[in-house]
């Protein structure tokens, strides 16, 4: 209240949610959705990138995989879970999340830095 009275919700101003922010928690929940706490040692943590605006927020997402595997439903796991944990914690709409798979890890050469498996 305002000398007496309410202030109506168009004057009390709002709140901004920087947009590195949205992609700490894009990047965490991407990080959630591949099933680990922390990634192995051999594996870059998720980097997300997001633009935010009018209330939505999309998502570009830097993944790294373990293979073989099924690469879409990891990826379709990864989008769901971001747009379902940015949607929550920050009240914004999530009309798109691009994923990049960056590199597959191959069980059979296991940590061979640079080496191409054919």
């Amino acid at each position: 209240m305002r000398g007496g009275r309410a202030v109506v919700p168009a004057e009390r101003g709002a709140t901004r949610i920087a947009d590195r922010v949205v992609a700490k928690i894009a990047s965490r929940a991407a990080l959630e959705a591949l099933g680990a706490t922390a990634p192995p040692e051999e594996h870059e943590p998720p980097r997300a990138s997001v633009v935010v605006h009018d209330g939505s927020a999309r998502v570009r997402v830097l993944i790294e995989l373990d293979y073989p595997a099924d690469i879409g439903a990891r990826c379709r796991a990864v989008r769901e879970r971001i747009a379902e944990r940015v949607g929550e914690l920050t009240g914004m709409e999530v009309p798109e999340v691009i994923i990049t798979v960056e590199r597959l890890h191959s069980a059979h050469t296991g940590r061979l830095s640079g080496v191409r498996v054919r």
